[in-house]
């Protein structure tokens, strides 16, 4: 009976174990909105990552993913929250059902931090032990303590942990016409590894993110392991550490290199922010009232290049008033400049883009959306009864070409994209080098005064660090701003004001590596990586397999 009463605490004392593993991925995951914007603490990342990477070591498989899933539920159900405030205050749907397609929203996200975390602790049982067994020396084909075990050690930690979450990450991006929002190397947009960036793009310093974490992580395990004082002071904290300093000195002294160069002559441009109010934008008698304030902000905001935000026109380019286009036509060009403004437009009756046109100097430009945003401009088959329980007047759109031309605004060639088009880096250096501008067009009205304005903004920084280009964001409650080719803010308009942001920027040519690489030289790493790791898994399976027999 002493025996069954051990063992029951040894159940409830395991259970109890399993619990706070659980609630530590939890609260872990919860804090990795901390480190986006607007709080901008990168600096945190690492440690938060490398609490799930702590919790990782040693794992089995099921339950690595487990915790895996359960840091992503914290990460996106915090991150993405804004989404309640899209459906529920914008859109009117009821909050029990707005709060469950939240839940479920993160779920989904989720699924994929749960891959990662499957995938590395197959790879780390079968090829070099778990991590905790191989710090130990009890690796699998290794004796305890022999080189080997050592190596295959760092290989996991330093090369498969970083492979693993990168290439889930990049498939979150990717799958279902995917939703990279918030994907880790967003964080660093104002940390030393933004240096990075304009080599490896917004995936690679998710890889680096990743490689810091696993190094703060051998830290925490060394501690953890209680080994002899000086082998721990002088591998498992000092290495770390010199490793994570060696990566930010070498992202600071990137970020001083100019990779590309002015072009042109400089072009003053006129951002206008119009702050219609999501909920009021197609309110009958608001129409009218609309297009006043817009031709007001842009008359007395003159510039060469004058850009209203997306959908600024509310209804279909062929039932707008034409004395209305013509007003802002004959503006446009009596003064020389260009003026591009968003707004829905329909071909043939049958087919609806979500468009920008040019008026005035050079009319007769145009872009049409290529990315379409589920749920927003387009509904997945099955959904509409979702999208009926929302007020308001969405429909299915039309994608535009994947390749369009930059427009032409005088000498400078400007390469538009249209809402959360700026988080796909690799649809964005389509139009470069050719392009010497980007310009955004954005309407994040449907989020409300919530976390989507500042974190959307950030992700347009990363695509200017990216490709070395000016960005432009034309919003309608913000963040409206100038991001320089260095990935700074220059100048923004308050968020729910009115108003027009105007000034003078300078295009620039060249490329960056990342605009001639995109993401493939990253994602093939990682996938070459995580071949190799499956490859080694059998492998090891294989020869252990006589061993375990006898």
């Amino acid at each position: 009976s002493s025996r069954g009463a051990r063992g029951g605490a040894g159940r409830g004392l395991s259970r109890a174990n399993q619990a706070s593993r659980l609630a530590a991925a939890l609260c872990a995951g919860a804090g990795m909105v901390l480190t986006f914007a607007p709080f901008g603490w990168w600096w945190l990342q690492p440690i938060l990552l490398a609490v799930l990477l702590t919790l990782w070591s040693g794992a089995a498989p099921r339950r690595a993913a487990l915790l895996g899933f359960v840091f992503g539920m914290g990460w996106f159900c915090t991150g993405v929250s804004w989404v309640y405030v899209s459906l529920h205050d914008v859109g009117g749907m009821p909050a029990g059902v707005a709060a469950l397609a939240v839940f479920l929203f993160a779920t989904i996200l989720a699924g994929y931090t749960a891959l990662a975390g499957y995938v590395q602790a197959r790879v780390a049982r079968r090829s070099s032990g778990s991590v905790a067994d191989s710090a130990s020396g009890s690796a699998i084909g290794s004796s305890p303590g022999s080189v080997q075990g050592s190596m295959r050690l760092w290989a996991h930690a330093l090369l498969i942990l970083p492979a693993a979450l990168t290439f889930t990450e990049w498939l979150r991006g990717w799958v279902f016409t995917g939703f990279p929002w918030i994907a880790p190397g967003y964080a660093h947009s104002d940390g030393p590894l933004a240096g990075f960036a304009p080599l490896v793009g917004v995936h690679g310093l998710t890889f680096l993110a990743v490689l810091a974490a696993s190094l703060v992580a051998q830290g925490f395990q060394g501690i953890i392991a209680r080994k002899p004082l000086v082998r721990a002071a002088l591998v498992q904290i000092l290495g770390p550490i010199a490793g994570v300093a060696l990566l930010c000195a070498a992202g600071s002294g990137l970020r001083t290199i100019e990779w590309t160069q002015a072009a042109g002559q400089p072009l003053s441009v006129s951002l206008i922010q119009g702050n219609i109010p999501q909920e009021l934008k197609f309110v009958p008698g608001r129409f009218e009232a609309t297009l006043a304030a817009y031709a007001r902000l842009a008359e007395t905001n003159p510039a060469d290049l004058i850009v209203l935000p997306e959908t600024a026109l509310p209804r279909m380019l062929h039932t707008l008033p034409r004395d209305y286009l013509q007003r802002l036509d004959s503006f446009a060009s009596a003064r020389g400049a260009t003026l591009i403004t968003g707004v829905p437009r329909a071909e043939s009756g049958t087919r609806y883009f979500n468009s920008a046109i040019s008026l005035g100097r050079d009319n007769a430009q145009g872009y049409d959306k290529s990315h379409l945003v589920p749920f927003g401009e387009f509904i997945p088959f099955g959904f509409r009864w979702f999208v009926a329980l929302m007020n308001m007047p969405l429909g299915d759109f039309t994608s535009g070409a994947a390749t369009q031309r930059p427009l032409t605004i005088k000498d400078q060639q400007v390469a538009i994209n249209i809402c959360y088009e700026d988080l796909f880096g690799e649809e964005i250096i389509r139009q470069l080098p050719a392009a010497t501008l980007l310009l955004n067009l954005s309407n994040v009205a449907w989020f409300g005064d919530s976390l989507a304005p500042p974190q959307h903004l950030q992700a347009s920084r990363m695509r200017s660090i990216e490709t070395g280009r000016v960005m432009l964001r034309a919003t309608n409650t913000g963040a409206t701003a100038i991001i320089d080719h260095q990935g700074r803010v220059m100048q923004a308009l308050p968020f729910f004001s009115e108003g027009a942001l105007v000034a003078t920027v300078q295009g620039r040519s060249g490329a960056t590596p990342y605009v001639h690489t995109g993401n493939w030289l990253v994602i093939t790493l990682c996938a070459w990586l995580l071949l190799w790791a499956a490859v080694r898994t059998a492998w090891a399976g294989r020869a252990a397999q006589p061993l375990r027999s006898r």
